[in-house]
């Protein structure tokens, strides 16, 4: 029995792939620990093959190679499972807003899949970690739960133990207001999903976090030679740059929501 306090399913996953770039890589292993409102738990794990080689250096952390996958279904064959078991969850990982998110939801982009994550609430516990006790996962688990990770970079422990990270960080935290590197104090933090969403999530537009809300709720660039302008401003006053956008390498939620805006201003017209 897990001690959070749910409204609605918190699924709480981990992905190994093939490597860091949301656009060009692939998953080779997904676990999910889905945190049910009556305190129980759901357990799925599986591997995938990802139509692609699999580079030695990432295998070396994740210790999955291609013979490992090579029988397993594609993505695109478990995306609707995945997707179902998925159903109705709010999500939450370590590290999740950055990566395990965006890489998810390219992968059901890519599979033909709908899964919205507009009405989920969205936890990264490593956002509340490096908050608190910047560190990396091993770390937050011997921290927070006293136990050494043990089969770290295995999605499973990886997933298990960010659940259980969570449920620690509330314990020590609850109450206890976060303050930023401007010095401005947050709510405190609460055994509640939406708050915990809000602290670690809110400010994000795409996953990817090439777009993101400034502190008066705009819509700015958060990289390149755009960074803190208006994207509403710099597609008006420099339209080749959403051109140059969805020509590059960017993912494929960041080129969505960025249609998204331009559609917006042009329907305000």
């Amino acid at each position: 029995m897990h001690t959070l306090h749910l409204k609605k399913p918190l699924a709480f996953f981990d992905l190994e792939t093939t490597g860091v770039n949301i656009a060009r890589d692939r998953i080779v292993e997904i676990s999910v620990v889905k945190a049910l409102p009556n305190g129980e738990t759901e357990i799925r794990t599986r591997r995938v093959n990802p139509e692609m080689p699999i580079p030695l250096e990432s295998s070396l952390i994740h210790g999955i190679y291609d013979e490992d996958v090579k029988d397993c279904p594609p993505f695109k064959g478990l995306a609707k499972n995945i997707a179902a078991f998925l159903e109705g969850c709010d999500l939450a990982g370590f590290n999740s807003n950055r990566f395990d998110i965006p890489m998810l939801v390219e992968e059901f982009l890519r599979a033909g899949v709908e899964f919205d994550v507009k009405n989920r609430r969205a936890v990264d516990t490593q956002r509340i970690y490096h908050m608190m006790e910047p560190r990396n996962l091993a770390a937050a688990y011997k921290f927070y739960c006293g136990k050494t990770l043990i089969d770290a970079h295995s999605a499973e422990a990886d997933t298990i133990a960010t659940f259980e990270v969570l449920q620690g960080q509330i314990a020590k935290y609850q109450g206890v207001k976060v303050v930023d590197s401007h010095g401005n104090e947050s709510e405190p933090i609460k055994n509640d999903v939406a708050a915990l969403h809000e602290l670690t999530a809110s400010k994000l537009i795409d996953f990817a976090g090439r777009m993101v809300y400034n502190d008066k709720g705009e819509e700015v660039f958060n990289f390149g030679k755009h960074n803190g302008k208006k994207v509403a401003d710099v597609l008006k006053n420099e339209p080749s740059f959403y051109d140059w956008m969805m020509k590059a390498e960017f993912p494929l939620d960041t080129k969505r929501r960025l249609t998204e805006i331009k559609l917006r201003a042009f329907t305000q017209r």
